[in-house]
């Protein structure tokens, strides 16, 4: 896929396009609506989401179902623990010319696509979930000291279990600052379940059409970059992020008593570019005071880290979140 033209969206086929997504989504996916919501605003915003909860819960499923739904290049990468960096950026092999001469060309690993997904990614060593980092931030691969551009529109969509789980990995802290946000997938309700084994236990299983491709995805997220936002949601946002680090004078109690490290300025950026792309999804040009508290949580709470205080008391970072954000003054 090569560089889509810039075109003008209007508001009202951001919304269209979205919706359709959404439903061809919710036509396999039951329930998890803030899920997908979370999904897509990532999506749209041409940033990463990372999804966690307990196997069988559809991570993977969403996923699947959403690149279904969107015209692009698909690859998964099932993360385990013998999985090496070359098996997923790619290497180079030697190859013997109709000349008999012997050269490297250099063979296109998984990352190479357009949506990416990353299963269990924290069942891999800590080596190897690396070697996504430079693909995450720049958009590029490295091998053997040559630079490969990745096409866009580029996301990574990842899940993972628990860490309380056999055979997991911690993400290291600079590859979870590179997700915009961090999903967490709840067990459905009992009417939620009803409704999966309805969907899913018959012989005839919904499947999703494809409803845009990745200029559309493209130019939505141009058009999400340049909706406005106001100077005093910017410094709101500043001091919410600020609010974060248990050294700092406007810190609350909770975040001096229980973190140990506050989230960094791509959590401010994630807050920003979230309530952007929420505000379009609720049919506004504008961003206020809602959207960011709606994308505040999973915006942050992979980049607030816990002191041993906080791990022992079992602290929730999305308690200290809602606690700043009834803190913080929006003036």
């Amino acid at each position: 896929m090569t560089d889509a033209p810039v075109q003008d969206i209007k508001l009202e086929e951001f919304s269209s396009i979205a919706q359709a997504i959404e439903a061809e989504v919710m036509r396999v996916i039951v329930g998890q609506n803030e899920v997908v919501r979370s999904v897509m605003i990532c999506i749209l915003a041409g940033r990463h989401a990372l999804l966690e909860g307990v196997p069988g819960l559809g991570k993977t499923m969403l996923i699947r179902t959403m690149a279904d739904a969107l015209d692009l290049k698909f690859a998964r990468i099932q993360f385990t623990p013998d999985l090496m960096p070359s098996d997923i950026t790619g290497t180079d092999i030697m190859e013997e010319t109709e000349e008999g001469r012997r050269v490297f060309r250099f063979h296109e690993g998984p990352v190479f696509a357009n949506l990416i997904l990353a299963d269990e990614i924290n069942r891999a060593t800590p080596k190897t979930q690396s070697a996504l980092l430079e693909a995450m931030q720049e958009k590029t691969v490295t091998v053997a000291n040559r630079s490969y551009k990745l096409e866009p529109p580029f996301f990574v969509l990842a899940t993972q279990n628990p860490l309380e789980m056999e055979g997991t990995y911690p993400l290291p802290e600079a590859q979870l600052d590179r997700f915009m946000f961090k999903v967490n997938v709840e067990f459905p309700t009992v009417g939620d379940l009803v409704n999966i084994l309805e969907r899913t236990t018959g012989a005839d299983v919904p499947m999703p059409h494809k409803v845009a491709d990745g200029k559309q995805v493209i130019n939505m997220g141009k058009l999400a970059l340049n909706t406005p936002v106001a100077s005093h949601i910017n410094d709101y946002v500043a001091r919410v992020i600020v609010a974060t680090h248990p050294d700092q004078p406007t810190a609350t109690d909770k975040v001096r008593q229980f973190v140990r490290y506050g989230a960094s300025p791509r959590g401010a950026q994630a807050l920003i570019i979230g309530a952007k792309v929420n505000a379009l999804l609720e049919g506004r040009f504008n961003v206020s005071f809602e959207d960011i508290q709606s994308v505040a949580t999973g915006a942050l709470r992979h980049r607030i880290l816990l002191n041993f205080e906080g791990l022992a008391e079992g602290i929730n970072p999305d308690d200290i979140i809602k606690d700043l954000l009834t803190t913080v003054r929006k003036n």
